[in-house]
């Protein structure tokens, strides 16, 4: 017997919206418990205790042998980093650090971090692949990576069930280095004691995306840092993959950056 045709208009729109989660999905790389992560604990502003890397990590020319993973959307090298409310880039105070999505998380509230350091063949195929399409000019092979997720987390002060997901992914060849962030789902960008709305997440001084060298020079912003425009960044790239940034680090260069990305106000956005 043939399925009515309202039946199929039900299966049809059920996979149409079955579609953009599977995109969603696939643009994370694997995380969680059936990967061996390890957990951050349930602490307002916590962090990773130091984490010692098994090869070095080259970060603006300098090389690193262990990091923190932050509980506010933050790695670090060298000290953790505990403040909830973002910065812009460059940091006075020395401090060397990637943001993926430096906010005021609240783990207690909601949501988990993730992270692992790994030289699991499979996914360093696939990370080679990746970085080999966004850089063809240069001969990369992964051997290593690191992977932090912060996986449905809350926001400090809230008062609904939201939670964002976003990812970082650091890889070397032991020679050139890479950052890949990955975003999924960004429902809120700032917390409450950053004058935020409790109910909504939003307003006060918003999240703030990019990179930071230590040396008051060298840094990147991403566009819609400290703005409202944040909360779109799973919709901008600079490698044509909407929710996607990616970065060689080792030697800091921006690639593929669109002109109609939204620009940071005050032209508070530069890479050297």
């Amino acid at each position: 017997m043939k399925p009515s045709f309202a039946l199929l208009l039900l299966i049809l729109g059920a996979v149409t919206n079955v579609q953009p989660e599977q995109e969603k999905a696939s643009l994370l790389y694997p995380y969680g418990p059936d990967q061996r992560d390890h957990k951050n604990p349930k602490l307002d502003d916590g962090t990773s205790k130091e984490l010692s890397l098994a090869v070095p990590f080259t970060f603006y020319g300098k090389e690193h042998r262990s990091l923190y993973v932050n509980n506010n959307g933050v790695i670090s090298f060298g000290t953790r980093v505990s403040q909830y409310t973002p910065d812009p880039f460059p940091l006075a105070d020395g401090r060397p650090f990637v943001a993926p999505y430096w906010a005021d998380v609240d783990n207690v509230l909601g949501g988990d971090v993730f992270y692992r350091e790994t030289t699991d063949p499979t996914l360093l195929a696939r990370v080679t692949k990746d970085i080999n399409q966004y850089f063809p000019a240069i001969p990369f092979t992964a051997t290593w990576a690191f992977v932090a997720t912060w996986d449905h987390v809350a926001y400090y002060g809230s008062t609904t069930n939201k939670g964002n997901t976003f990812q970082a992914l650091l890889t070397t060849d032991t020679k050139t280095s890479f950052i890949i962030l990955n975003y999924r789902d960004i429902q809120w960008t700032t917390g409450a004691a950053s004058d935020g709305d409790a109910e909504t997440g939003l307003g006060g001084t918003p999240a703030h995306a990019g990179f930071n060298s230590g040396d008051e020079s060298h840094f990147y912003n991403i566009p819609g840092s400290q703005t409202a425009a944040i909360l779109n960044i799973t919709h901008t790239s600079n490698v044509d993959v909407p929710g996607r940034w990616v970065f060689q680090v080792d030697d800091f260069k921006v690639i593929g950056v669109s002109p109609d990305v939204p620009k940071v106000p005050d032209g508070n956005s530069c890479w050297l």
